[in-house]
């Protein structure tokens, strides 16, 4: 999908990012609703789960038939592809397809056109890439893993873990609005970087926080986590394209996602080093 939206409009690779945290915000009230409900019943957590995974799967099942059967055959799909097939990209010819619009008769002047190789395009957007790699591997360290296990008793109980995941996706969604204002939204490479290596001192914070903090620091600390980590993956993935034909477009946002992919289990493997100096 994000290979897709980069060669369109980034107001829809926004709307997209922006409809990921709005899932895990939605995840967040349905797993707050479910334990509500089933906290005091006989097996309530089997309970729960059940009813949560059922709700999920659903929605996961109406998502890929929307993707499948509705998403190609929107006028404005099949315009970018076709703008994109004219451009070079053989990779649309599918999608394109699928949408019942073959290549042939997409798009006035359809010729070859030389793009850059993967390989030419990630030595370009070198930073991009290790942008978004250090975003999740970071985030992924913390969340949800040592926010879920090790941040003490407090006052919430059992509440306490699900209010801080809670609180994380719902700044996660606010953040990927915020790139909406022009005059705040930040384009510099340099400072992209700068503001994304900025955010380890999120690691000491909260391991201070946790041995002294109290639950009100904590909540503000995971909020501010999940601000910066919308805010900046939408400054990064809707940036990068900029300056592309349709091909070169599609294969970065792909390239992205990747590294994207990479952070995200660096991540969770280097969660584990949170559990030091606990008995293991």
């Amino acid at each position: 999908m994000i290979g897709d939206l980069s060669f369109m409009l980034p107001e829809f690779l926004q709307s997209f990012l922006a409809g990921l945290a709005a899932s895990g915000a939605l995840t967040s009230a349905l797993r707050l609703i479910t334990k509500a409900a089933f906290e005091n019943s006989k097996n309530g957590l089997r309970k729960g789960a059940i009813l949560f995974f059922s709700i999920s799967t659903f929605f996961e099942l109406g998502c890929v038939l929307l993707y499948a059967f509705v998403f190609p055959k929107l006028p404005i799909v099949k315009y970018y592809r076709s703008k994109a097939a004219s451009e070079g990209s053989k990779t649309v010819s599918a999608d394109l397809a699928a949408g019942g619009l073959s290549p042939g008769q997409s798009y006035e002047g359809l010729k070859d056109m030389v793009r850059l190789s993967n390989k030419e395009l990630l030595l370009q957007n070198i930073d991009y890439a290790f942008d978004m790699f250090m975003i999740y591997a970071l985030t992924l360290s913390i969340f949800p893993g040592f926010l879920s296990e090790d941040t003490g008793s407090h006052s919430l109980g059992g509440w306490y873990a699900l209010v801080l995941i809670a609180m994380y996706n719902v700044w996660d969604l606010i953040g990927r609005y915020v790139p909406l204002i022009k005059s705040i939204k930040l384009k510099s490479r340099k400072g992209l970087l700068i503001a994304i290596l900025l955010r380890f001192l999120l690691v000491p914070a909260f391991y201070f926080t946790t041995k002294y903090g109290d639950q009100g620091w904590m909540i503000m600390l995971t909020s501010f986590l999940g601000l910066s980590n919308g805010y900046l993956t939408v400054c990064v993935l809707t940036s990068a394209p900029e300056g592309y034909k349709g091909p070169e477009q599609n294969a970065l946002g792909n390239i992205l996602v990747l590294f994207l992919l990479g952070g995200i289990f660096a991540g969770v493997t280097l969660d584990w080093l949170w559990l030091i100096g606990k008995g293991w």
